[in-house]
């Protein structure tokens, strides 16, 4: 059923633009019940407070809700790109908090530091509300190439004292990976690794420490300061968060950040006046995209810039993949050093071409991946571009 969608916000406002490639490889996560943090922060310590319900509101602008179980309602964002996930445009700052993530996104003070984001096939990326503020929902991986974060799915607990309940599997896609040197400067997005990289990522990074309770209050300490300064070579500025008064107010100057980040009160009977029922939103999805592009089709990726896109991804990924081939060697010499006998040097030499021939194929899969997916953006914006001529 169909709740109030007039058809110009229905054509417009999951897509942006868009050519959404969905990863093929991995799983969706399992779906838990709707996950309540353990903590509840003091609204004391907030100087100003929202009912749940605002949130409603406030996104329904640049996005669409959808009744999607057992979460209820939750939100995905319009006009993100073709490859965009949570996190990815913005920026990281070091604060007083720990790791806090600035969005580009002028709607981006509530889903990256509120809630959760899960994956959906048919509809991508979506957030799920949540009360609890914190620097970030996120879990951290890194190495002497890479720092990488992931969304927290719904589903994943975190408890005062405890941090993030259980192991959790992230699927592949959730990762967004950078070269280290690259991990503070802005947007992101254009450093990030295509995430046909990601196998090859995880295997040269390590899970690290996420988030922490101190004071009641939540701390995103991630990677290391002084790991982020060995990277990247460059000063990490320790920045003070202060309380804006409106979403407007955020900013960053000097040292100091402003963020509003109002308490949060959940509203069981609240809802949006607005929203999409889960089998709808599948089912007309290709035909929203379609409409998207024809009466929005400024946002659609032109071929240029497409094309200027993927030249940079494949920079990235020969350029990552090449930082890998010589780290591997790199680890290898080292291995063969420590060998005391000429046996155990002959077996660290074995291996190590089976582990050089192994990155060699996971490269040229990788690379296959990208290409692949490259083609089929190129035949979707050119299938647009014809129907387009022929109007």
């Amino acid at each position: 059923m169909r709740h109030k969608i007039p058809c110009l916000l229905f054509g417009m406002v999951l897509l942006a633009g868009c050519i959404i490639y969905v990863p093929r490889d991995v799983g969706e996560p399992p779906a838990g019940p709707p996950d309540e943090e353990v903590y509840r922060s003091d609204s004391d310590e907030y100087p100003y407070e929202m009912d749940s319900a605002d949130f409603y509101d406030y996104l329904a602008p640049y996005g669409a809700w959808v009744s999607y179980r057992p979460y209820g309602y939750v939100w995905i964002p319009r006009h993100v790109g073709h490859r965009w996930r949570p996190y990815s445009s913005g920026r990281w700052l070091w604060t007083d908090y720990g790791w806090t993530w600035i969005a580009q996104e002028d709607w981006g003070w509530i889903p990256f530091h509120y809630g959760r984001w899960g994956w959906d096939r048919a509809l991508g990326w979506y957030w799920v509300p949540g009360t609890v503020w914190s620097p970030a929902w996120v879990t951290w991986r890194w190495g002497d190439l890479y720092i990488g974060w992931a969304p927290l799915p719904p589903g994943i607990d975190f408890a005062g004292g405890m941090g993030i309940g259980g192991p959790y599997d992230f699927p592949n896609h959730y990762w967004v990976f950078v070269e280290g040197r690259y991990f503070q400067h802005d947007y992101l997005d254009r450093y990030a690794l295509p995430y046909e990289r990601n196998v090859s990522a995880l295997r040269f990074t390590v899970r690290k420490s996420d988030l922490a309770l101190r004071n009641r209050q939540i701390f995103n300490d991630g990677v290391d300061v002084e790991e982020v300064r060995r990277l990247t070579r460059t000063a990490v500025s320790r920045h003070e968060i202060e309380d804006a008064r409106g979403p407007k107010d955020n900013s960053v100057s000097g040292r100091s950040v402003r963020i509003y980040r109002p308490a949060m009160k959940k509203n069981e009977a609240a809802r949006p006046k607005s929203y999409l029922e889960k089998d709808e939103a599948e089912r007309d999805l290709p035909r929203i995209r379609e409409r998207d592009l024809e009466r929005n089709g400024a946002s659609a990726p032109s071929a240029e810039r497409l094309a200027e896109d993927q030249e940079r991804e494949m920079r990235i990924l020969e350029r990552s993949q090449e930082e890998e081939k010589a780290e591997l060697k790199r680890r290898l010499e080292n291995e063969e050093k420590k060998a005391s006998t000429a046996a155990e040097k002959e077996k660290a030499a074995k291996e190590g071409e089976v582990r050089a021939g192994e990155l060699r194929k996971a490269h040229d899969e990788e690379k296959a991946k990208v290409d692949e997916r490259h083609q089929e953006e190129k035949k979707v914006i050119k299938g647009k571009i014809r129907k387009k001529e022929g109007d």
